[in-house]
């Protein structure tokens, strides 16, 4: 008996757990990171504020297990697209496809975790989601570079600079107004796709279909 009970508690427990970070990202992705405070979520969630502070002693902590959730997932759908192409260049192509995509998609979370300015703590765990998004992009481009399909370069430095491309020309001031149109969107992604190749010294991507090849990720819950 004492089993069962047991495991009724964790599953109340998971489950009140899984209800109070769907609401912070329901926040987030409504009204920005701004939005996600104790009593908010609560409120969204249908539960008390005081039952919040017993996962998240504080609102940091809320967010960090927000953008930790969503980095993995994310960066989980950037591997599952990276390790299904044919190809360590193909791979590094659906990567950063199905970022850009997913991206587009959900811009204002995406905008929420990695770049809304909100204060110091929140900017510390942006980039932790940013520096998981350039090592997944370096490990790609290192296996690339180590099969002699991409000229010498700085590993590091590259997949940075990458990060920077898609956060600027995404979310940026200077990035250009957002259009639902699934063109337009599809045309975006692949100019990101073929810039950032084209970054890494490939000059013939679209020539060799790489572009084409990772038009757009296979269609999964963002």
């Amino acid at each position: 008996m004492a089993y069962r009970r047991t495991e009724r508690v964790n599953k109340h427990l998971a489950a009140r757990h899984s209800a109070i970070m769907a609401a912070a990202r329901e926040l987030a992705a409504a009204s920005g990171m701004g939005a996600v405070q104790i009593v908010p979520v609560a409120e969204r969630a249908g539960i008390a504020a005081g039952t919040v502070y017993r996962y998240f002693p504080a609102k940091i902590d809320m967010v960090r297990a927000l953008v930790t959730a969503t980095t993995e997932r994310e960066i989980g759908a950037m591997r599952r697209a990276a390790d299904a192409a044919p190809g360590p260049l193909s791979a590094i192509a659906a990567a950063i496809t199905t970022f850009a995509a997913r991206a587009i998609r959900n811009r204002r979370l995406t905008y929420a975790m990695l770049a809304e300015p909100v204060d110091a703590q929140v900017d510390a765990v942006q980039l932790d989601y940013r520096k998981a998004l350039a090592a997944e992009l370096a490990s790609r481009i290192g296996v690339a570079l180590a099969s002699g399909h991409l000229p010498e370069q700085d590993v590091v430095l590259t997949s940075a600079a990458l990060v920077g491309i898609l956060l600027e020309a995404l979310f940026g001031p200077l990035a250009p107004a957002p259009s639902e149109t699934p063109s337009k969107v599809r045309a975006t992604v692949q100019t990101l796709t073929l810039l950032s190749l084209r970054a890494l010294g490939i000059v013939d991507a679209r020539a060799r279909g790489l572009v084409v090849q990772s038009a757009w990720p296979a269609d999964e819950a963002a």
